[in-house]
């Protein structure tokens, strides 16, 4: 396995500069938004595709610095029901297609999406209980007329350009939101290169075990992020853990994003990490930092070194014993 970061965490900093840091901690990989709500700062594809000397340097700068890119991101809503969000969203993601393609990157980043709940609808609708009847005709068109439709034409676009792995990262908010939903989207779709981006601070609140959420998932788990979310007891039993309360208001909401250890403890990562490992995901764990208790520095440092604990770097080899 190796450590590694989500580059929107240094958006305020040459890519260059962001790098050295990274080196000096041990980081072995980065993962470089490329558009969507990651923004470009690191890497406009746009700019980049059209620019062959802009493009050199770019790459140079990986390069030279020793580490990998783990994959590119472009977390957006292709399917917004506001055609202009959508086409932007939708850019990205091609954009990020062809960077990645040029740059001998076989795996994307990103969410499914949320449609309306109808044609006429100018704002996204997650659906969250089927009833009243409403609800289930929302997601019958969201899924039937939207969501399947979009994503096997965009699968389509990212094979015929070399991506290997798209990993949907099950998030609120999104159609993609569980182990179920993404297996839902990846039988529906009829490729496996749709897949998961496994990351447990979105499962935690939910009330779903990561563990068993790994093993439900196991070959379709693409990619992982490293964040940890705090559950807070005594907010939950008074309200249940959907919470739309700002995440700076720590002491009142349900739950808070934090650094991994914060939330759960050495032995729940390790758990993760080897179940990881069993269902034949041995690659890269990307530090998110959104920890509002902590500066990123701090927050960020404090992850790498929990997870340089929990991580398992070396293959087994040989059991020698057996």
């Amino acid at each position: 396995m190796k450590l590694g970061v989500v580059a929107a965490l240094f958006n305020d900093r040459p890519l260059k500069d962001a790098l050295d840091y990274l080196k000096t901690l041990g980081v072995q990989m980065i993962e470089i938004g490329a558009g969507g709500f990651p923004g470009k700062a690191h890497c406009d594809p746009e700019v980049l595709l059209a620019d062959e000397e802009k493009f050199n340097e770019f790459k140079k700068t990986i390069e030279e610095s020793g580490i990998e890119i783990s994959a590119f991101s472009c977390h957006g809503n292709p399917v917004h029901p506001n055609k202009e969000i959508a086409a932007q969203f939708c850019k990205d993601f091609n954009n990020t297609v062809l960077i990645a393609e040029k740059m001998g990157i076989d795996r994307i980043i990103t969410f499914s999406g949320c449609p309306g709940g109808s044609p006429e609808d100018k704002t996204p609708n997650w659906v969250t209980c089927p009833w009243p009847d409403d609800f289930l005709a929302i997601l019958d068109y969201q899924w039937n007329d939207v969501l399947v439709p979009y994503w096997k034409e965009a699968v389509k676009f990212a094979e015929a350009h070399g991506i290997k792995k798209i990993a949907l990262e099950m998030h609120p908010g999104f159609c993609v939101y569980n182990p179920e939903t993404c297996l839902k989207l990846r039988n529906a779709v009829g490729s496996d290169i749709i897949g998961a981006n496994f990351d447990p601070s979105h499962l935690f609140w939910q009330g779903i075990d990561a563990v068993a959420a790994i093993r439900e998932l196991g070959d379709a788990i693409h990619y992982v992020h490293a964040k940890d979310t705090k559950i807070d007891a005594i907010n939950t039993a008074k309200n249940g853990v959907l919470d739309t309360k700002h995440y700076t208001d720590e002491i009142h909401r349900a739950w808070v994003f934090r650094s991994c250890g914060y939330g759960h403890d050495m032995s729940t990562w390790k758990e993760i990490v080897s179940n990881l490992k069993m269902v034949g995901y041995d690659d890269v764990l990307s530090i998110e930092h959104e920890d509002s208790l902590m500066s990123p520095t701090e927050g960020f440092e404090k992850a790498v070194k929990f997870l340089k604990d929990a991580l398992i770097f070396e293959s087994a080899g040989e059991i020698w014993w057996a």
